[in-house]
């Protein structure tokens, strides 16, 4: 069997999770994947800064999670490229001996997380399992030989669900994950929505151009994904006012809506 690993990662064609590196200021792009986000910009010139209070956003909350929750185990479904500040650096730096595994199966970003992802704390654990979140029966068993079912986990999708083939895989996939991890747990993610209509033309044109399609949601669908737990204050809401000081609550609302639910 070909593991999705072992696939020819391309170098002459845009791809999504370097296009997005290159919004956060990264460097992990190539020429092409430029050219693409430039482009990108052209249509929705705010997607840089939703980019990055995306990341930032991702930071409060596993901080939260780790700092205030209480939380020690955190599975980050759909990983990216590794930037600074990711989920295991985050979580260990409030509580070193947190477990950490990151999913994904593009081959680029595990050719990077298995070099970069590496544990930050001799009492914690930092792993990766390739995956596609689409085969969450995979995920859960593999999460299960590092992480601790019968104690809170933190399921993290953070802004990855937009490229599940249909909703209706969005609310298998969530609801498995959920219905997966004890209660006390906690459920976090954001998704780019139509609340910003650019961000849907920008959607529609990199589906036109041969991307990875990346379906945008609304905000009541994201909010369907929190049905069943009780969501922390101050719920579903733009990314850059989750739990946010008074600079970014003063920032016009993110594109991005997010937030964190408690599994009762």
């Amino acid at each position: 069997m070909v593991r999705e690993s072992d696939r020819l990662i391309r170098t002459d064609v845009p791809h999504s999770a370097r296009i997005w590196n290159y919004w956060l200021g990264g460097q992990d792009f190539y020429e092409v994947d430029r050219i693409a986000g430039e482009s990108g910009e052209s249509v929705f010139p705010e997607i840089g800064m939703m980019a990055r209070q995306s990341r930032r956003f991702l930071i409060r909350v596993v901080r939260y999670l780790a700092a205030e929750a209480g939380i020690r185990q955190f599975l980050d479904v759909g990983t990216g490229l590794p930037t600074m500040q990711n989920t295991h650096e985050v979580a260990q730096g409030v509580a070193p001996e947190s477990k950490i595994v990151y999913v994904d199966n593009d081959p680029l970003v595990l050719a990077h997380a298995r070099a970069l992802l590496i544990n930050t704390t001799d009492e914690g654990v930092t792993a990766l399992i390739e995956a596609d979140f689409h085969d969450t029966e995979q995920v859960v068993t593999e999460a299960r030989n590092i992480l601790n079912f019968n104690k809170p986990i933190a399921v993290m999708f953070m802004g990855v669900l937009g490229h599940a083939r249909t909703w209706d895989d969005v609310i298998r996939i969530t609801g498995a994950l959920q219905e997966a991890i004890p209660s006390g747990s906690y459920f976090a993610m954001y998704e780019g929505t139509t609340e910003d209509q650019r961000l849907v033309r920008l959607s529609d044109y990199y589906a036109k151009t041969g991307a990875v399609p990346y379906y945008v949601r609304s905000v009541d669908q994201v909010r369907e994904v929190f049905k069943n737990l009780d969501l922390v204050a101050p719920g579903i809401v733009p990314v850059n006012h989750w739990r946010a000081g008074d600079d970014a609550m003063a920032e016009p609302p993110s594109a991005a809506w997010g937030g964190v639910g408690r599994k009762p």
